[in-house]
């Protein structure tokens, strides 16, 4: 009996997960809270009845594994996360997790016993978490999630450590890799595109060819706070206005950089201090990130734009310090797992399209250690990280099809 998705368990499963939200704000399940380790409990359950031995990782892991013919033999891995940003979607991250579920389900529904054992992975906190790092299990799992990164702090003063701890993690046991060189045989995950290229090209898969770099940077404007109304204008020294030009200034070295190729940057977090309207600030906190797809040209981006923001800081009688938040270097996906997928989609019948990554995935930290790739499903409009955000029925069991396909065709196609 050959294997197949069951599109009514896939779609339930999703449906189930995205209850388990705050319901003032959905679809909110941030790391290292109640929610989330509720989302993780119940998808204990689901790999369970799926078959799968269940067990969490020193990086806090959550991993469903399916035993193969030859059990010592490198593994197949899939997976994803279930955690969310504030106010995000249902299917960033989540359909990943639940299509690699689905795919060791139809598998164990069809006695089908591959070569390989088969893992799927629920990586811990992969969105941006209040500790200041993203891709924690996966950088757990690659050997990349470094003492530095494990004493960050949130706005509480725990540490990352501390928080892995309460999620059921044992940091205190990483020191390297926690998977040795060859255990996996190629990974592989599913995503939905968070941009309009697929829906715009009619097309239902994306064949991922590589994943932008990522870093991201603190940076803290020290000025002089002042009555509002009394200190004249020539005589301030306004951090909120040394960040705002400084924020304008990345703007502009992004729009003349991406003429030439792929690259954005983003302001995304501002604090103000003291915060209030009659006050000069007198200190403000800025998180920037720029993403390319060439390693040497984002450094190379970075390098610049601080400069340039210690000549705008200087300009108005401000200090500036620069702190490094993460860095993630680009990924060149796999090209025997993307023709794994095409090849997929070809004996499904499903038109596919190759095109990069601009958002950053565990992919990148497994990419580390193992062969890596992704594919992608349309995202409505192109939208993501917002409660808006949907990708069509039709589209989320394709992938989950091209998912089963890929599987099937990497069990044949790399060596034991």
């Amino acid at each position: 009996m050959r294997p197949d998705i069951n599109a009514a368990r896939l779609l339930n499963r999703l449906n189930e997960l995205a209850q388990i939200t705050d319901p003032g704000q959905p679809y909110t399940r941030r790391a290292f809270t109640p929610l989330y380790e509720q989302g993780r409990a119940w998808l204990q359950v689901e790999m369970q009845d799926a078959g799968l031995t269940v067990y969490m990782d020193e990086g806090g892991n959550l991993t469903g594994q399916r035993s193969g013919q030859q059990p010592d033999a490198p593994s197949l891995m899939l997976g994803s996360h279930t955690d969310t940003v504030v106010g995000g979607g249902r299917y960033d991250g989540i359909l990943g997790v639940l299509a690699a579920l689905e795919v060791a389900h139809a598998l164990h529904d069809a006695g089908h016993e591959l070569r390989h054992t088969l893992e799927v992975v629920d990586f811990l906190s992969e969105e941006p978490s209040d500790y200041g790092a993203s891709c924690v299990g996966s950088r757990a799992l690659a050997g990349t999630l470094t003492p530095e990164l494990l004493a960050q702090t949130n706005s509480d003063g725990e540490t990352l450590e501390s928080a892995m701890h309460r999620a059921g993690a044992r940091p205190e046991l990483l020191g390297g890799p926690l998977r040795e060189a060859g255990s996996v045989a190629a990974y592989l995950e599913l995503h939905i595109e968070q941009g309009p290229v697929l829906e715009a090209a009619g097309v239902p898969i994306g064949v991922v060819s590589g994943i932008v770099g990522i870093e991201r940077w603190e940076l803290s404007f020290t000025g002089r706070q002042g009555h509002a109304g009394t200190t004249p204008m020539h005589l301030r020294q306004d951090a909120l206005v040394a960040a705002a030009n400084c924020t304008s200034v990345l703007q502009r070295l992004a729009l003349e950089a991406s003429h030439f190729e792929p690259l954005v940057a983003t302001v995304g977090q501002l604090q103000v201090s003291p915060g209030n309207s009659n006050v000069i600030p007198g200190e403000v906190v800025l998180v920037f990130e720029a993403r390319a797809l060439e390693a040497a040209r984002l450094s190379e981006f970075v390098a610049g734009f601080l400069a340039k923001a210690e000549q705008q800081a200087s300009m108005f009688g401000v200090q500036l310090t620069s702190r490094l938040v993460s860095r993630a270097a680009p990924l060149s996906c796999d090209p025997r797992i993307q023709q794994a997928v095409q090849s997929a989609c070809t004996d499904l019948n499903l038109a596919c399209l190759t095109l990069p990554s601009g958002a950053g995935h565990d992919t990148m930290q497994v990419g580390r250690l193992a062969p890596a790739g992704m594919l992608f499903v349309p995202s409505v409009g192109g939208r993501s990280h917002t409660p808006d955000e949907r990708t069509r029925k039709a589209d989320l069991i394709a992938g989950a099809r091209a998912l089963l396909g890929a599987v099937l065709k990497l069990d044949e196609a790399f060596g034991m």
